[in-house]
């Protein structure tokens, strides 16, 4: 592959995005940079890796933080920071990737070569997935879907300007709920493939 590819997956709790990712990464021989991401950047930068895990994809507590001249004292936008700063090392690099979440389709907005997507499903679909995979109840596994799309977009807005999940942000938003997830895949790819032209 003679040309840079940067996929960004951003997806909701239960859709499937991470194996799309996943699936992606494999057929095109690409690293994953997920909520792993933090174990490369804890190796690259000799840092307590425990320590930073407190805190990634974390909403800053505003009550033990300050910002001063655009610096934040935050242990949270500190981490948040590293990991931007690492996406956009790897891509002025050169280096093709998938990343999931970490806001990548706003950070690396400005590179030609991102392909942004995002992975949306019915409410009853994911949360029929999410109570298989967890042996929970409907109920439960719905709220556990509520609870992490909340985080997802509160973390998402408070570092992007563009949206979570909002389609203008996107170049491709698909619903796995409406055709499986592996005919969703062919679809994302058949994309991947057309924008690789």
């Amino acid at each position: 592959m003679n040309k840079q590819m940067i996929i960004s997956i951003g997806r909701e709790y239960g859709a499937n995005g991470h194996y799309i990712a996943d699936k992606l990464a494999e057929k095109y021989s690409l690293p994953v940079y997920d909520s792993h991401m933090i174990e490369y950047i804890a190796k690259e930068k000799n840092l307590d890796l425990s320590n930073l895990k407190k805190y990634d994809e974390k909403m800053k507590n505003r009550l033990f933080s300050r910002t001063v001249d655009g610096h934040s004292s935050s242990p949270e936008d500190a981490i948040a920071e590293m990991q931007f700063d690492f996406l956009r090392e790897k891509a002025a690099a050169g280096e093709s990737f998938v990343v999931v979440g970490r806001c990548a389709n706003s950070v690396l907005k400005d590179n030609p070569n991102l392909i942004s997507i995002f992975v949306t499903g019915d409410m009853e679909v994911k949360a029929k997935r999410i109570s298989a995979l967890f042996n929970v109840t409907i109920k439960e596994a719905e709220a556990m879907i509520i609870k992490n799309n909340k985080k997802r977009k509160q973390y998402h807005n408070h570092y992007s300007k563009e949206k979570w999940g909002d389609s203008r942000y996107y170049e491709l938003t698909i619903n796995t709920s409406k055709i499986g997830v592996e005919k969703a895949f062919e679809i994302v790819d058949a994309y991947v493939q057309s924008r690789m032209i």
